[in-house]
């Protein structure tokens, strides 16, 4: 670094970090609050699994197997009344399969936990428990401050869900902006005082320990704070979401042609309901995709609509995208078949965006990354702010 560009630096670090301290303190609360409930939210489905074990987990007897999913599906009809809409068919054998029957005139269907061994209905998605509750304030806290459980408007013209939400996303762009002004600051001027930046002096006294903490665990996982803090914003703003698909080059403007979508073929003698069972849709699924993977089956409603077929990879790297086909509800013939690691970079993003942002991109393994660097997210605002007040009390003491 020239002498020059030596004596320009403290000024650049300064007006950074007063950027910093800003951004800090305009977004703090809201930052802990948004934090603190994506760290909980992250382990959401395996939580709320948890607290309702007795409709997701079953065991088989000795030498049991499995009845054909076909008489599950006549037994659960036997009891429950509605058209099947869809199936979900672990690859794990201690799991309970899932059916959804919707009735004539509903908005939305009602999913049964079904036992495959002896096709016992184990309860339905209605079921409640304190920790499903639970994670439920936790995603409203997350997405709209809660204020989406506010009756009355605070602001005249905004539902309170259109506030929360403008204020999380706001909020999380300040915290974007800040981690990319901490990282200017956190950057020494030489290499060789790198180190220093990468560790935690446990043994000197709190304040430094604290500063330690803000700095350090900030750059450990900025990375994925990155990636948090860029996606969020999508599900606040429109004009975030389409600049973010522009970016990735998939926009697609509202008026744009559609891709004509698939049908099935109509049998010769025009009977609409001479359907395939479900056996014989999975048994085409499992040709076209091998392996082992949990089965997601949606059939279509109308008479010339295509059956989807999702296939999700299991494991502790597994990755969150699927594999999906479009099956003819009336042959089982392969109409489309969509493997996601075989599209372009951009669209395996842009279809991850959730994924990412969650972080379910590679199953556990992820999740376990993201559930740490939330955590640290929420403790960086109070770590940020008690450097801030003991700048303020040594300036005071002068």
């Amino acid at each position: 670094m020239s002498q020059s560009a030596k004596s320009r630096w403290p000024r650049i670090r300064k007006f950074f970090n007063d950027v910093h301290l800003w951004l800090g303190l305009a977004s703090g609360l809201i930052v802990i609050a948004v934090c603190f409930s994506g760290t909980a939210y992250v382990y959401n489905t395996e939580l709320t699994e948890a607290s309702l074990s007795h409709l997701y987990k079953v065991t088989p007897g000795e030498g049991q197997t499995a009845l054909p999913i076909d008489t599950l599906v006549v037994r659960l009809r036997s009891q429950q009344e509605g058209t099947l809409t869809s199936a979900s068919i672990p690859a794990s054998t201690t799991r309970s399969y899932q059916f959804t029957l919707k009735k004539e005139g509903s908005e939305r269907g009602t999913t049964y936990m079904v036992n495959p061994y002896t096709g016992d209905i184990l309860g339905n998605n209605t079921e409640k428990s304190r920790t499903k509750e639970f994670m439920s304030k936790m995603f409203s806290l997350h997405r709209w401050l809660l204020l989406d459980k506010v009756e009355k408007p605070i602001v005249t013209g905004m539902s309170n869900r259109e506030l929360g939400s403008t204020i999380t996303g706001w909020a999380t762009i300040l915290f974007t902006l800040g981690c990319i002004t901490g990282l200017i600051i956190w950057f020494p001027q030489k290499v060789k005082y790198w180190r220093q930046g990468l560790k935690i002096k446990w043994r000197a006294g709190w304040k430094r320990v604290n500063h330690d903490l803000h700095n350090t665990l900030a750059f450990y996982s900025l990375f994925f704070l990155l990636l948090m803090g860029l996606t969020g914003p999508q599900w606040s703003f429109d004009w975030y979401r389409t600049g973010l698909q522009k970016t990735l080059g998939t926009y697609q403007p509202k008026d744009a042609p559609k891709e004509k979508p698939l049908r099935s073929t109509l049998p010769a003698n025009g009977d609409t309901t001479a359907t395939l069972s479900l056996q014989t849709y999975l048994d085409a699924a499992q040709t076209a995709l091998p392996g082992s993977g949990d089965y997601q089956i949606s059939l279509p409603a109308q008479a010339k609509g295509t059956v989807n077929i999702s296939k999700y990879h299991t494991g502790f790297f597994a990755p969150a995208a699927a594999d999906r086909l479009q099956l003819d509800q009336f042959s089982a013939q392969l109409l489309k078949k969509d493997i996601f690691k075989e599209k372009p970079f951009n669209q395996r993003v842009a279809g991850s965006i959730k994924a990412i942002h969650v972080g379910n991109v590679y199953g556990k393994f992820t999740k376990l990354i993201y559930f740490l660097a939330c955590l640290i997210a929420t403790s960086l605002p109070v770590t940020g702010t008690l450097i801030w007040i003991n700048k303020m009390k040594k300036k005071g003491g002068r």
